[in-house]
């Protein structure tokens, strides 16, 4: 029987969308491609996530590697990027719906540190009744020890827990931890007709 419903963050609850800042910050199709690339597909963004590096870090690196010309966009993207995160379209209500079903909710997210700044301004972070942050731990899913973590921390039994993300590498990280699992694919309606 499921009691807790766990969720991945980003296009889950949060609509994670780097084209959103590349479009706003960047001047051109090259620096874009450029930036796409090395910010957003690069070996710092998982550093990020593991919490093995600050910003101020990564945008030095990554600055070390790219033409000095798109060096104020990289900036305006690396510490700007959050201004895509605002909630998907029915995740407020879905979270209120599942709460008065009396589901516990938990947050398991690859996220940065900036997660408590940008999340809190999207989603109440009261709602859950608890959340792993991935550069908390320097864990990152699908790592099974992420999803052991959540589990010991707050005592979850896992056949008990419904985890939803939207990557079927991470879905596949929970079911290996034990727990019940589905990817998501933008539809609401579908994960009611489960619970």
């Amino acid at each position: 029987m499921i009691k807790n419903i766990v969720f991945d963050m980003g296009n889950v609850l949060l609509d994670y969308n780097p084209e959103v800042p590349l479009n706003k910050f960047c001047k051109s199709e090259k620096a874009k491609e450029i930036i796409r690339k090395k910010l957003f597909g690069g070996a710092e963004w998982v550093q990020l996530d593991l919490g093995s590096i600050t910003i101020e870090q990564a945008f030095e690196s990554i600055a070390s590697r790219i033409p000095e010309q798109y060096h104020e966009e990289l900036k305006e993207c690396i510490y700007k990027w959050d201004i895509c995160m605002i909630p998907l379209e029915g995740a407020k209500e879905f979270l209120q719906y599942v709460k008065e079903k009396g589901y516990k909710l938990f947050i398991l997210s690859n996220a940065h540190k900036s997660f408590y700044e940008y999340f809190p301004r999207a989603i109440d972070l009261n709602i859950f009744d608890g959340a792993v942050v991935s550069a908390d731990i320097h864990i990152v899913k699908p790592d099974i020890r992420i999803y052991e973590h959540l589990l010991k921390t707050y005592k979850l039994t896992p056949e008990e827990c419904l985890f939803i993300d939207d990557r079927a590498d991470n879905v596949a990280g929970a079911k290996a931890a034990g727990m019940n699992a589905v990817q998501f694919k933008n539809n609401f309606e579908e994960l009611k007709s489960i619970l």
